[in-house]
């Protein structure tokens, strides 16, 4: 039973701790509580935004005694929900945007020290001073934290050659669900002494305990880039032609993004000053980008010959080379402008899925036939074929508006998606997490012995369950 006196003097000193600047009331506190696709619009007792790892510990020690859910919260630009409170009473919202320093550059380790309010722009900007770089890049980046960014684990258009955010990770500091300070940030590259306990909390959504800060992986600052946008034969084409490219560059591709010709048309139809660089209809696109420590032509050359073999095997039946910085900015701006313009449009069914790169060509295939089977509709696929994650994502005819289609045969075709996905031995969910929206297929597609071991380290963690209550797992 939710003992209300208790709470209401939790909540007092909770506004002791962190001041009047740490807690946000009335209108200004909404924006805290509607996650960023406006799924959801949630509640909570309060909306606390702590200064200080200490403030931190001594905000979650104060709920744990009371009862008090804790949400984690940064940029707030999660598609799962994962930040969203829903309980008025009994859960706070814990924004980390107040801790946003820079604690250090190490250029000599390569590294980079953040607390977890530090916006991942910032963390470009600060790496790019000293001649670094840290390679995690979105569309997000201009508003997303470094802490959420961890929390789930993102990915971006940069795993094919660096990874995920779980793997520029060396060192982590999380509040504990106690309150405790687990402090682990050496920075080590090497340290083989016991459990991995970072990896613990990397793609956790905060539901084991909160990030305040981490040491980030630097890496040196390409001193070229050559980014080409090609019309392609097949997703095979793409897939035989990242294949080369990485072998033939001796691994210098850092992105290889996907777009279906639908997606191009809807950018250039709905953004202002977006053009289509072909003349001629075409349904599959390849962009790609290579970068390494040459001079621009020496790299430019391996580029040309990459895409010389791809026109002679029928890969490439057209394409664009970036000749400049502006242009290049063109190309992947009809690239990361394609959920905007999905937005425009009226808004779509969005999927996150991934398979391992071989199988893409055939996931496109039945899934076009899977869907066409149930009802019609329009379709928008992008992603990182670098990686083999595509957001495979259906529209209603033109006409219809989205909620009628999300009534209709939308719920079937994400579960045809999903049961697509991971028949083929792929996930349901590639980078976005899981939050409150796929709790439901994580149950249904995971391992009993994964689940159960989710819950072994949930309860041992968290045996009172008031970190980010109701997410991941429930």
């Amino acid at each position: 039973m939710v003992n209300l006196t208790k709470i209401s003097s939790a909540l007092e000193r909770i506004g002791e701790v962190v001041g009047r600047r740490g807690v946000v009331e009335g209108a200004a506190a909404e924006s805290f509580l509607r996650d960023e696709r406006e799924l959801y619009c949630g509640q909570a007792a309060a909306v606390v935004r702590p200064a200080s790892t200490e403030e931190c510990a001594r905000v979650i020690r104060i709920c744990g005694d009371a009862g008090i859910g804790v949400v984690p919260q940064g940029g707030n630009t999660g598609y799962c929900g994962g930040a969203t409170p829903f309980d008025e009473v009994a859960q706070i919202v814990m924004n980390l945007s107040r801790m946003n320093r820079v604690r250090g550059v190490d250029p000599v380790n390569f590294a980079m020290t953040v607390e977890a309010g530090v916006v991942l722009a910032e963390v470009h900007a600060a790496a790019h001073e000293h001649d670094l770089m840290f390679p995690l890049s979105m569309g997000s980046q201009g508003s997303c934290q470094i802490g959420g960014v961890l929390s789930t684990n993102a990915g971006g258009i940069s795993v094919v050659r660096y990874g995920t955010a779980r793997d520029l990770v060396l060192g982590l500091e999380v509040i504990l669900p106690t309150g405790e300070v687990l402090s682990e940030l050496k920075g080590l590259r090497k340290d083989n002494t016991g459990y991995d306990l970072k990896g613990l909390f990397l793609g956790a959504e905060g539901t084991l305990g909160v990030i305040t800060a981490a040491v980030l992986k630097l890496f040196p600052e390409p001193r070229s880039r050559q980014t080409a946008l090609l019309g392609i034969a097949t997703p095979q084409a793409a897939c035989d032609l990242l294949g080369r490219a990485r072998r033939w560059s001796a691994d210098r591709v850092v992105s290889a993004e996907y777009l279906s010709g639908a997606s191009l048309d809807l950018v250039t139809r709905l953004i202002e000053g977006a053009r289509n660089p072909f003349e001629e209809p075409l349904e599959h696109f390849l962009l790609l980008e290579l970068a390494g420590a040459e001079t621009d032509p020496e790299l430019r050359v391996v580029l040309e010959q990459i895409l010389k073999e791809g026109i002679k095997t029928g890969e490439i039946v057209n394409g664009v080379l970036a000749e400049s910085g502006p242009q290049r900015s063109a190309l992947w701006e009809l690239r990361e402008s394609i959920p905007e313009a999905e937005r425009r449009d009226g808004g779509s069914v969005k999927h996150d899925i991934s398979v391992q790169i071989s199988r893409i060509p055939e996931f496109v295939e039945e899934a076009g036939r899977v869907l066409h089977a149930i009802a019609p509709h329009r379709l928008s696929v992008f992603g990182h074929v670098g990686d083999g994650n595509l957001h495979y994502n259906v529209l209603p005819p033109m006409g219809e508006a989205l909620e009628a289609f999300k009534e209709g045969p939308a719920e079937q075709m994400s579960n045809s998606l999903h049961e697509l996905a991971v028949s083929l031995g792929g996930s349901f969910s590639a980078e976005h997490g899981v939050g409150v929206l796929k709790r439901d297929e994580l149950q249904k597609y995971s391992s009993p012995a994964a689940v159960g071991l989710m819950r072994t380290l949930k309860d041992a963690l968290d045996p009172n369950g008031i970190m980010n209550p109701g997410k991941v797992l429930g």
